[in-house]
């Protein structure tokens, strides 16, 4: 039986379904750029609150950043550069050799050709003010070894016999100069032994960068064109106080300084002096000026100034002036008391040397510098060495090797002369005049005979664990460039294989 009903009814939308198809209409049209008011998104930030989100808008992501967790105690202030500028000279694991000599005053007298290739030690004493004054450096392979030992070479003989001649009025100005890792520092270190073991005083500037990057301190003086730094001063008026204790200690003030702006009781020792200019920064200098007085005065023992890294002090530093203009690096006091000795302008009446040491791993270009060691060499031998291989190239060799490429007809040589450039910007006329009569000593390769002894030092320290003979010292010396003393001690020590 049919229903009632009609079925037509059924299948339209109830008003409800109407309303809301008609709300979904419009919120979708395509021709609408108008956006709905009436759809919003409720979100949850990471921050647990609620916020209002239109939609179209873009979502970020934002979490709530967590306080670091603090691991362990933070360094102290210097401790960071205390454990980098850390030097240790004994390793108590390192076998003991046996028969080793000591550095002592009539061995520096005495060095003959007989101790080429030989270590010497260092001793104790010594140690303790090489170490005050830093002459020993992180980077050099102390630490190896049971105690400090510096290879006898033959420039090491002829800076011995130099230092012996220094002992009379005048002194010696030398520049220590050679490549990368060719023992320039340890030169410098075996300079500064064999002063103290002479019985002089002993004055280092250990890294001549530090008084000129301008990482200290510093002001006019008054009167003077020179600038002093004063924290720098003091500090090192310090290191000259333990370094030469022994020595200073015995001297007492004979002179009236009257530059010092303090009243100086009358029998003080030297020591005490330094002291006084150590405790008060802003008298070091003049302090410094009454000590350089009191050591010069008659009858004191001679002094010996090192300074490692000359090309920094060869150029305008980084400290300014009050106008903003660059600070020449000769116009701070301290450099300008080192050149006026190692330039010859000022002579040490008592004996001494000024000695400075190049820098080849990361010190700046100096023209100037590089202009007068040519030209010292061309003093010393007569002329600088060219030769010419079997392939063209043009190689500068050393000292050592000129005699040795002259006398071989395979090589052909000439000599030449070093001029100034006449289209270079970058020369220095201050540092052209203060290095113009300098002596210099180059350092190149060690000989086989050097070699030969340095690694028979290591063997018997346990470092090197074959047996030395005629081919593994070929072997090394070869591979490290003819005898590059840091090139044999990294193929040897530090790349076992």
């Amino acid at each position: 039986m049919a229903s009632p009903a009609c079925w037509k009814c059924l299948s339209r939308p109830s008003p409800l379904q109407m309303t809301s198809q008609i709300q979904l209409r419009s919120a979708t049209a395509a021709f609408s750029t108008t956006t709905p008011v009436f759809n919003v998104v409720k979100k949850k930030t990471a921050a647990g609150k609620l916020i209002q989100s239109k939609a179209g808008q873009a979502k970020t992501l934002r979490l709530k950043k967590k306080a670091p967790v603090k691991m362990g105690k933070p360094p102290a202030p210097g401790e960071r550069k205390a454990m980098r500028k850390r030097v240790v000279l004994s390793n108590t694991n390192a076998l003991a050799v046996p028969g080793m000599q000591d550095l002592k005053k009539d061995i520096v007298g005495n060095l003959g050709k007989e101790f080429v290739g030989r270590v010497l030690g260092i001793e104790g004493k010594t140690v303790d003010a090489l170490r005050a004054a830093e002459a020993f450096k992180p980077h050099q392979s102390w630490c190896f070894f049971r105690r400090p030992g510096i290879l006898i070479r033959e420039e090491t003989i002829v800076l011995g016999e130099k230092i012996i001649d220094a002992e009379k009025e005048g002194g010696l100005k030398l520049v220590l100069d050679g490549d990368r890792v060719t023992g320039k520092s340890l030169m410098l270190v075996s300079a500064l032994a064999m002063a103290h073991v002479r019985g002089w005083i002993v004055l280092n500037v250990p890294e001549a960068q530090e008084l000129t990057n301008a990482v200290t301190d510093y002001a006019a003086i008054e009167g003077s064109k020179l600038y002093s730094q004063n924290t720098y001063t003091a500090s090192w008026l310090t290191a000259i106080a333990k370094t030469n204790a022994a020595i200073l200690d015995k001297l007492k003030l004979t002179q009236e300084h009257p530059e010092v702006p303090i009243p100086l009781p009358a029998d003080i020792t030297l020591t005490r002096l330094c002291e006084l200019g150590a405790r008060d920064p802003e008298i070091s200098w003049p302090i410094l000026q009454a000590l350089w007085k009191e050591m010069t005065a008659n009858g004191r023992p001679p002094i010996i100034m090192a300074l490692d890294g000359l090309q920094y002090i060869s150029q305008d530093s980084l400290y300014r002036t009050p106008d903003f203009k660059p600070i020449h690096s000769h116009d701070l006091a301290i450099v300008d008391h080192f050149l006026a000795y190692l330039s010859g302008e000022k002579t040490f009446p008592n004996g001494g040397a000024a000695i400075a040491a190049t820098s080849r791993s990361h010190a700046p270009t100096s023209k100037s510098m590089e202009l007068a060691i040519r030209k010292s060499q061309e003093r010393q031998f007569g002329g600088r060495v060219i030769e010419r291989d079997t392939w063209g190239r043009e190689r500068y060799d050393d000292i050592r090797a000129i005699e040795a490429f002259r006398n071989d007809e395979n090589l052909r040589s000439i000599e030449v002369f070093a001029e100034r450039d006449p289209w270079e910007k970058n020369y220095d006329a201050r540092s052209d005049r203060a290095l113009a009569k300098i002596e210099t000593m180059k350092l190149a390769g060690l000989s086989r005979i050097e070699a030969r002894g340095l690694m028979e030092y290591w063997a018997q320290s346990g470092l090197l664990r074959k047996q030395v003979d005629e081919k593994i010292v070929t072997e090394k010396w070869t591979l490290a460039g003819n005898g590059v003393v840091g090139e044999i001690e990294r193929g040897a020590l530090h790349m076992r294989i």
